[in-house]
């Protein structure tokens, strides 16, 4: 079953997380939320809902929580596109390509990994 999705600012803070392992409420309100303007009592709720909807784990540690993600911000990012393919898009890619063809800053890398896709696609679907 696939987890909740989640918020623009929620994986930003799932982002940082992944690259600050065991942070603390407070370590995380201190970097992640004073750049962010966020309030010490915004990040908490924020990284409690991440730990409800399954994307942390907290331990507790010398007095203090410690939160850990339990998947990457990779899966948060692919759940958040799919479940909008399926909602928004009601599931076709058409509208998502279309508008990726009209975007004219998709740089070299970028086009070749879509290349890349394709060719997964297709090798996929002639496999069955």
């Amino acid at each position: 079953m696939p987890k909740p999705s989640i918020g623009d600012q929620e994986l930003a803070l799932l982002h940082y997380l992944a690259e600050h392992e065991h942070a603390t409420v407070g370590e995380a309100a201190a970097d992640f939320g004073e750049a962010r303007d966020l309030a010490r009592s915004t990040v908490l709720t924020m990284m409690e809902r991440l730990r409800s909807k399954g994307y942390l784990k907290r331990r507790h540690v010398d007095g203090v929580y410690r939160y850990s993600t339990t998947t990457g911000p990779n899966e948060a990012l692919n759940n958040a596109v799919g479940q909008f393919v399926e909602k928004t898009l009601s599931g076709s890619l058409s509208p998502f390509v279309a508008w990726m063809s009209q975007k004219a800053d998709v740089s070299d890398s970028e086009l070749t990994e879509l290349e890349a896709l394709v060719a997964k696609l297709q090798s996929q679907r002639k496999e069955s």
